[in-house]
């Protein structure tokens, strides 16, 4: 940020109630000033958060446990070579830290990844026995690529796998101001070194296919043309400005047994277009054309429904948008249905109200629209007088024996962060037996939590009773669910 009543940069704080935003400013001031830039925030095992920045120097300062402010001053880092590598040929910076500066601690020892020697920049890394060193110079982490001068770290660990981000001028039209993320896969080597990471077209791999047949969010998205993301209406964010011939690429869609229909959130202004269903192309089979209508406005939205054949196994989706000239319609989410393989919960997105639903042992379902995860409404559980109450619904009819079932909701809790988990219970010959469909995780007030888990569902005898509910690993603290599945 700009520092209006100096014109130097600062480094401002903004808040918010969720992870997505909307954010608003925390303080009204600047947190720091010092004319340097890049900040990055790293939490300590400790429980101490650590603010870092700089160009053309390195700082960090203690941050209280509010986030919003620090304790003592703000400390320079002794930039040396040993520490950060040598620079050749400018003498005011004789060390290769150029800004950006990543922080983070693993197995024990501290990491400070950073774009250095501008320009153009690569990525090297140091490591230190604590948060403020001293540090040892590693070496580099990606060497100069792309079409950038600029690229700035950020490196993370997710389902049992290493991911190094950082950004490049790939796209078409970019370059050093114009920049896109990107990010690879890789493996530390035995001592904890990161090994040297190039660019790539392709990118990490995908750790899990999609799944159809539950909302996804028309943002989802691999690859595109043409179109642009906007704040919608209803909640979230809708895609755009679509004309004619522009798409989206959905990858490693996972129609199981097949597709029988598609929905699709969208609202026009003018006369509406096409949504053409491709696999594996924008010019491959067409499993579905789906008419979408004028609705009076860009933000007036309806539901567009039609019949899908041939989308069955595993493939990458092209939602290819045909029609007049000009801007066509938006689209804020789309949900495939499907013979063998659609949701067998009923009004999983909870825009129905409680149709559908009811509580296993005590409590209250209602229809929250104050919060959604997709849509407008979610559903909400007060009352609850044991960990084992929560929303509920009767699958008895609808379940095969001895088949694989993968089970998707989105969770926010009341208050507190309980432990919350999806199990089916089954009745069969007068024994009733419990599965989990979810392992449990903690959920909280200032977001949405995604569970998810695949189990296997069999009994033996007769089934006379199967009930699908959400549940706590103990306590009663009230929550919400959205757009759940079993499938």
């Amino acid at each position: 940020m700009t520092v209006r009543a100096t014109g130097a940069k600062g480094i401002g704080v903004a808040v918010a109630d969720s992870p997505t935003g909307p954010f608003r400013d925390a303080i009204g001031r600047p947190l720091v000033s010092n004319g340097e830039i890049d900040p990055t925030v790293f939490l300590d095992s400790d429980g101490q958060a650590y603010l870092y920045w700089g160009n053309p120097n390195l700082w960090y300062v203690r941050l209280n446990p509010d986030m919003i402010s620090y304790s003592g001053s703000p400390t320079k880092i002794p930039l040396t070579t040993a520490g950060f590598g040598t620079r050749t040929g400018d003498a005011n910076r004789p060390t290769l830290f150029e800004e950006g500066p990543w922080v983070y601690k693993r197995n024990g020892l501290y990491y400070n990844v950073f774009a250095a020697k501008c320009c153009s920049e690569f990525i090297a890394y140091s490591t230190a026995p604590g948060p403020t060193g001293p540090w040892t110079y590693r070496g580099t982490v990606m060497p100069t690529q792309g079409s950038s001068f600029t690229n700035h770290p950020g490196i993370v660990d997710f389902n049992g796998g290493s991911y190094f981000f950082y950004h490049n001028g790939a796209l078409p039209g970019g370059g050093g101001f114009t920049r896109s993320v990107a990010v690879e896969k890789f493996s530390y080597t035995a001592d904890g070194s990161i090994p040297t990471i190039t660019m790539t077209t392709g990118g990490a791999p995908q750790i899990g296919t999609v799944n159809p047949y539950t909302r996804q969010e028309a943002e989802t998205i691999a690859w595109e043309s043409g179109i642009e993301t906007e704040a919608a209406s209803e909640g979230g964010m809708d895609v755009g400005w679509i004309e004619n011939g522009d798409y989206i690429k959905v990858k490693g869609v996972d129609f199981g047994a097949g597709a029988s229909s598609f929905t699709a959130r969208v609202a026009s202004a003018t006369s509406g277009g096409t949504i053409e269903l491709r696999l594996d192309g924008t010019a491959g089979p067409v499993v579905g054309r789906c008419a979408v209508p004028g609705t009076g406005g860009w933000q007036t939205w309806a539901n567009a429904t039609c019949a899908v054949s041939g989308a069955a196994d595993t493939h990458d989706l092209y939602l290819r948008f045909t029609g007049g000239s000009g801007n066509l319609f938006n689209v804020n989410w789309w949900q495939f249905g499907g013979a063998g393989g659609g949701n067998l919960i009923a009004n999983g997105d909870g825009e129905s109200g409680t149709a559908g639903w009811g509580v296993m042992g005590a409590g209250t379902l209602s229809s929250n629209t104050a919060v959604a995860h997709g849509g407008a409404a979610s559903l909400s559980v007060t009352g609850r007088t044991a960990s084992w109450n929560g929303p509920s619904q009767d699958v008895t009819s609808k379940l095969a024996n001895g088949r694989s079932y993968t089970t998707t909701l989105w969770v926010r809790s009341q208050g507190g962060t309980p432990t919350v988990k999806a199990t089916l219970a089954l009745t069969a010959n007068g024994t009733t037996s419990y599965v989990s469909l979810t392992p449990g995780i903690a959920v909280n007030p200032d977001g949405w939590t995604r569970l998810t888990g695949t189990a296997t569902v069999s009994w033996s005898g007769a089934l006379s009773g199967a009930t699908f509910y959400v549940e706590t690993a103990s306590g009663t603290d009230g929550f919400s669910v959205d757009d759940v599945s079993l499938q």
